[in-house]
């Protein structure tokens, strides 16, 4: 099992529409770093920390799993969608999702100041790396645990 962190923007989704919904496909990864992660090395149950970026407080709002494996981004294909991709075909796609399923939303957001605050419990947490960006990250084990323990009581 692997665990990641996946970023969204509130307003577009956050982690009550996921518990509203209980699985949904992440559409409109357009980075291929990102895409990558998606496509070639996350697997069902893995685990992920949804984090709601350019929010007042951004932060790890909420738990929730991989539940299927890899499928071509359908909105790639579709010329009214946002994230259309003129070059993509369906027999040759360039973007590929995973669905997340939710397991839980947190008593209170972890928020990026706490995460900075206990850099040093986190090691080389890419999150906190000057100039990232990326909207699925690599989170190991020990930064998982050490993440969820920071969750208020």
């Amino acid at each position: 099992m692997r665990y990641w962190l996946m970023k969204s923007e509130p307003d577009a989704f956050s982690i009550d529409d996921l518990a509203r919904v209980g699985t949904e496909p992440w559409t409109g990864v357009r980075n291929y770093q990102a895409r990558n992660f998606m496509w070639k090395e996350m697997a069902v149950g893995d685990g992920v920390l949804f984090y709601h970026s350019n929010a007042k407080v951004p932060g790890v709002v909420g738990v929730a799993r991989v539940a299927t494996e890899a499928y071509p981004d359908p909105t790639q294909f579709d010329p009214e969608s946002d994230y259309w991709d003129p070059k993509a075909a369906i027999d040759a796609p360039r973007w590929f999702l995973v669905d997340v399923a939710f397991e839980r939303k947190l008593k209170d957001v972890i928020s990026l100041d706490v995460l900075r605050a206990n850099a040093g419990r986190l090691g080389d947490f890419v999150l906190l790396n000057r100039g990232t960006r990326l909207s699925v990250l690599p989170v190991t084990p020990a930064q998982w645990r050490t993440i969820l323990e920071l969750e208020p009581k």
